[in-house]
């Protein structure tokens, strides 16, 4: 008997890829989902097929005999959600059985970060399918922090004295891969994915200094200083929305605390910013 079939999304970014080199490390069958199939990994045991969320024909497609799917949210956009329920959908009418999706930390309908209401919504849709689910919800990317100081290694923005519990994407990538392995065992359940340390700003900056010799800081903006400073990039005002409520999300205190969850289910402590930064 054949082993069931994964179906990884995202493959050609870095998280959805390194899952996929850990499943293909495990000797387990997949397909790649991808909107781009020349930049997809080659991949022992893996299988290549074209599909965007938002093309419900060739999503049902490329998932047509597929047990279990791991769906990495989609690029930010305002159409992101629709998206997100179009894909969910056509796995349903392509007979998927388990859906993995990677959330984001404290997820709900009222939180101050625009784009964890996203993923709330996206979570409310797949609790209303016959699939069944499991969340991973990620703190900010540990990757993400140093690249929010400025060309004057200033990380500005309205976040205070309030903490992030931020999670390397490697430490994301094993958990996703472990739950990919254990068909099942994972249904229904909401994973809350998180660093060791909650840091202030404050404490990023000066690890990233000390680690990298890149001389950075933290300034502590008004919400309208925020908004004001950020005019410069003429982005969309969800796009502005969601860069400020990420920083208004820490000062809430929203990010900031540790769950243990990663050692717990790999038994490998989580990565913390140091060793990160000390890892590139």
């Amino acid at each position: 008997m054949s082993e069931a079939m994964i179906a990884v999304t995202g493959a050609t970014g870095r998280l959805g890829a390194q899952v996929a080199h850990r499943l293909a490390e495990a000797g387990l069958p997949q397909r790649l989902v991808v909107r781009d199939p020349s930049r997809a990994p080659e991949l022992p045991g893996a299988e290549v097929r074209r599909a965007a969320y938002g093309d419900r024909a060739a999503a049902i497609d490329a998932l047509t005999g597929v047990d279990t799917l791991f769906m990495v949210s989609g690029a930010e956009s305002a159409e992101r959600v629709d998206e997100h329920r179009r894909f969910i959908d056509a796995a349903v009418a392509a007979g998927v059985r388990r859906l993995v999706y990677t959330s984001f930390y404290g997820a709900a309908p009222d939180a101050t970060f625009t784009l964890a209401r996203d993923h709330w919504a996206t979570e409310q849709h797949l609790r209303d399918t016959p699939l069944a689910w499991t969340f991973l919800r990620n703190n900010l990317y540990l990757e993400m922090l140093p690249l929010f100081a400025g060309r004057d290694g200033v990380l500005r923005g309205p976040a205070g004295q309030g903490r992030v519990a931020g999670v390397s994407i490697s430490d994301v990538a094993a958990v996703a891969a472990l739950v990919l392995r254990e068909p099942g065992r994972h249904d229904g359940q909401t994973y809350e994915l998180t660093g060791p340390q909650a840091l202030t700003l404050e404490q990023v900056a000066e690890i990233i200094t000390f680690v990298t010799g890149r001389p950075t800081s933290f300034h502590d903006e008004t919400p309208e200083e925020a908004y004001a400073s950020r005019a410069v990039y003429d982005a969309p005002g969800w796009q502005v929305e969601a860069w400020v409520s990420t920083y208004l999300a820490i000062a809430r205190g929203e990010l900031g605390s540790t769950t243990g969850t990663v050692e717990r289910l790999t038994g490998v402590p989580a990565v913390s910013l140091e060793e990160l930064l000390r890892l590139d």
